[in-house]
């Protein structure tokens, strides 16, 4: 059984042991979609990340038995034509969980705790200089007593919460569905949402209800002393609208893990906020810690072992 991974240099350094036990294994770090169609023409097993599976890509793979989706979204893959040619597709779902909500909660305390402007001030000598034990010349502000907002309250977006109350936070949530599911907080809407919180989290697909869900209206409705982050999906926020209230001081900052467009491009307005110091940024990372990856590759290498 031959096995194909088209753009393996998603997952890092990771093992692929697991999965080269399997059969021939052979990792590309990444593929030009014309790479890719010269790729697949003898393997069995399609593993991708972000690569798109077309149908020219499939009719190219004549072997071609499963497509193991290295994530757990699958708008990558044409799904209807895999399944008209009777191919199935497995993806690997809540690898990431513990990841993305540690890192939701990393920027949250970046952004709420002023940790850059802190730790520069003592690296750069200035602390010591001053003849004073401390510096609160910058506030912080404490989470026990503050609102969570959470758009979308799945799988991240419950244990988000969970970790919220542990800091002493009231939780509510939008359900992005439109099916308030979750018992344990209070869904409202998106206006309530947006004007009650003190911390905006966003854990929602991108889908046709969630497009541009964020825009200028909904940020305008925001305390001034609210933080947004998103560790969901590029493009539930506009970034126009973002960045411009990001710079005014309309809100009081904002983390984000992922972009309308990736890498993030230096023409994007994210990338042209003067103040920076507001903004806490990593580059579609959340779901990226090493016990998280190597879940992944075990979910992968379970779907290839229970076959078609």
């Amino acid at each position: 059984m031959k096995i194909v991974f088209l753009d393996a240099a998603t997952l890092g350094d990771v093992s692929f042991a697991s999965v080269s036990s399997l059969g021939e294994l052979v990792c590309w770090q990444t593929s030009t979609p014309a790479e890719a169609v010269e790729r697949v023409a003898d393997c069995d097993v399609l593993i991708v990340n972000k690569i798109r599976v077309t149908p020219e890509l499939v009719d190219a793979a004549r072997n071609l038995k499963l497509i193991c989706e290295a994530a757990t979204g699958v708008n990558n893959i044409d799904l209807e034509y895999a399944e008209a040619k009777g191919i199935p597709v497995r993806n690997v779902a809540g690898y990431s969980t513990e990841s993305v909500v540690q890192s939701t909660f990393m920027h949250i305390l970046n952004l709420i705790g002023k940790l850059p402007y802190y730790d520069s001030r003592v690296k750069s000598g200035r602390y010591s200089w001053s003849g004073l034990f401390t510096d609160v010349s910058v506030p912080f502000y404490e989470l026990d007593g503050k609102t969570i907002g959470i758009i979308g309250m799945g799988t991240i977006g419950s244990r988000v919460a969970k970790v919220a109350a542990a800091f002493g936070m009231n939780v509510i949530y939008y359900s992005t569905s439109g099916t308030s599911h979750c018992r344990d907080y209070p869904s409202v809407p998106l206006e309530t949402l947006m004007s009650e919180s003190d911390v905006i989290s966003v854990h929602a697909p991108y889908n046709d209800r969630t497009a541009g869900l964020v825009g200028a209206r909904e940020l305008s409705l925001m305390k001034n002393t609210a933080i947004i982050v998103n560790m969901g999906r590029g493009g539930i926020i506009d970034e126009a609208a973002l960045a411009e209230a990001v710079d005014s001081g309309r809100i009081a900052g904002a983390g984000l893990d992922v972009y309308s467009e990736e890498p993030l491009k230096v023409s994007n307005p994210i990338s042209r906020v003067v103040h920076k110091e507001r903004l806490s940024l990593t580059p579609h990372t959340a779901w990226a810690s090493i016990e998280a990856r190597n879940r992944l590759v075990e979910g992968i290498a379970e779907n290839i072992r229970k076959g078609w």
